[in-house]
């Protein structure tokens, strides 16, 4: 079975032409530690009611090293994390979180360059108390997320790729990136004019 570090070098751009548009979180889950690079790892899923974080703060006491732990929350109201759990699950090895919701201590996570997709930051921080299972599967930017799919975030976007497929999707999206590196811009351009001129006509396009 392919590793999932071997999705560090596909771009979260030929994964989304591959797999569409369901697989792409929505454009509110953004790289909130500075210029980033790509984070590839396996989903360890977590939800969070609004308003409580306990469940990501156990979280990153159970995640493995090189997952990217995915939290559900949707609430914009109270930080799910700050700079000491972020500092926690960098030291126990986990690439990234990618959170349905807030964090907070942004300087201290982007000083650490932990990586944290996330909708944005808030400087108070959620109650401890609502108890959940960990690894169900869970929405995030809208797309479902299970344990162990392969969650691949870049400074494009975040996309999901299904457990189930992760080798057919890497061979296709290696084959992909091999045809384009050896593609001139001259080929190509020559490739688009043909296509778009092609659609047009068949629009009755005139011009």
């Amino acid at each position: 079975m392919t590793d999932a570090s071997e999705f560090q070098a596909v771009p979260t751009t030929t994964l989304a032409d591959l797999l569409g548009r369901e697989q792409v979180m929505d454009i509110g889950i953004r790289p909130l530690w500075g210029p980033a690079e790509r984070v590839a790892g396996p989903a360890f899923t977590v939800r969070c009611p609004p308003g409580d974080n306990l469940m990501l703060h156990a979280a990153i006491h159970r995640a493995g090293p090189g997952s990217v732990v995915v939290a559900e929350s949707g609430d914009l109201d109270w930080a799910l994390a700050g700079g000491n759990v972020c500092a926690v699950a960098q030291r126990r090895g986990v690439a990234g979180f990618v959170l349905d919701g807030l964090i907070r201590d942004l300087a201290e996570v982007r000083e650490m360059r932990f990586p944290v997709f996330a909708r944005g930051v808030i400087p108070i921080p959620g109650a401890k108390a609502a108890v959940a299972p960990l690894g169900e599967p869970v929405t995030c930017g809208g797309v479902r997320v299970a344990a162990g799919d392969i969650v691949v975030a870049d400074e494009e976007g975040v996309v999901v790729v299904p457990a189930g497929r992760r080798d057919e999707v890497l061979a296709a999206a290696r084959a992909k990136l091999a045809k384009e590196a050896a593609e001139s811009l001259d080929e190509w351009q020559e490739a688009h004019r043909a296509r778009i001129d092609k659609i047009l006509a068949e629009q009755g396009f005139e011009g």
